[in-house]
């Protein structure tokens, strides 16, 4: 069987006051926002933005562009050598391999075996360590000797 409540109950007469939120800034943005305010009279803030419509920024980018010049740093990076190449290739066709299968025992894609063997690949160690283990072949150490 329920229970009831022994106390006293007793009313609270206060009124509670409910108050719009502020609208958010996103929401004043709104254009049906900004029409309905043009429409009732109410203030409506205009800004023009500086850079609207227009695909440049002020002289920031010609300064930009001139400390890119005066860089001291290689456009260019540094590309797997002919002498390396031309080892890679070797190394494969004598152990009747596929590039694909040199990328499937190295655990790398064929488009980087593809690369190295074009000369098209930025070196890396770890790429070359893989391909050393797997082929048999010294190919680290010929990679400053092409650029001498």
């Amino acid at each position: 069987m329920p229970t009831r409540f022994g106390g006293s109950v007793t009313q609270d007469w206060e009124p509670v006051v409910i108050r719009k939120t502020k609208p958010k800034a996103q929401a004043l943005r709104d254009p049906k926002i900004v029409n309905q305010a043009l429409r009732s009279g109410g203030q409506v803030q205009t800004v023009k933005k500086s850079d609207a419509g227009v695909n440049r920024k002020g002289p920031a980018t010609a300064l930009n562009a001139r400390k890119l010049d005066e860089a001291a740093e290689p456009a260019a990076l540094e590309r797997v050598g002919t002498d390396v190449r031309q080892a890679i290739q070797k190394a494969r066709m004598e152990k009747k391999m596929s590039q694909a299968d040199l990328a499937k025992q190295i655990n790398e894609r064929t488009q980087v075996v593809q690369e190295y063997e074009s000369g098209k690949a930025v070196p890396n160690q770890a790429v070359l360590g893989k391909m050393e283990r797997v082929l048999g072949v010294k190919l680290r150490g010929k990679i400053n000797n092409n650029n001498k």
